[in-house]
């Protein structure tokens, strides 16, 4: 499956960007799909969590409560909502996906758990 993300940019503190990822290649509705972001100097580290049903959503305690995560099988699409941006959410933010049997998310937060990735879309938050 391929991965296209887009929506970063550059947006002052407190603000709003809605990140896109369109999924093709596959039946999008069997995959476990996440973002990841990497800030410059750091490792990838797991931001938010969604099911194949979109039933079951987790967060990193550091972005919960002012990001949301959803899905729309028919359009293919995952989404990631993020508000409240503070200048350390600044990163390039990766969706991922990984086939599953069910609403499990094992090992939802490892790089590892899973198989196909976006190319990264910047995320710049000024002070």
């Amino acid at each position: 499956v391929q991965l296209q993300a887009s929506g970063g940019g550059l947006v002052q503190a407190g603000g709003s960007l809605r990140l896109s990822c369109a999924a093709s290649g596959g039946t999008f509705s069997n995959y476990r799909m996440a973002w990841f972001r990497q800030a410059p100097g750091k490792e990838r580290e797991f931001v938010s969590v969604i099911s194949r049903s979109g039933r079951t959503t987790t967060f990193a305690t550091s972005v919960r409560g002012r990001f949301t995560i959803s899905r729309d099988n028919a359009k293919n699409t995952v989404y990631l909502q993020m508000n409240s941006l503070k200048p350390d959410d600044t990163a390039a933010y990766y969706c991922a996906a990984n086939p599953a049997t069910s609403d499990s998310l094992s090992s939802y937060y490892r790089t590892s758990a899973y198989e196909y990735w976006g190319q990264g879309t910047e995320v710049t938050v000024s002070s």
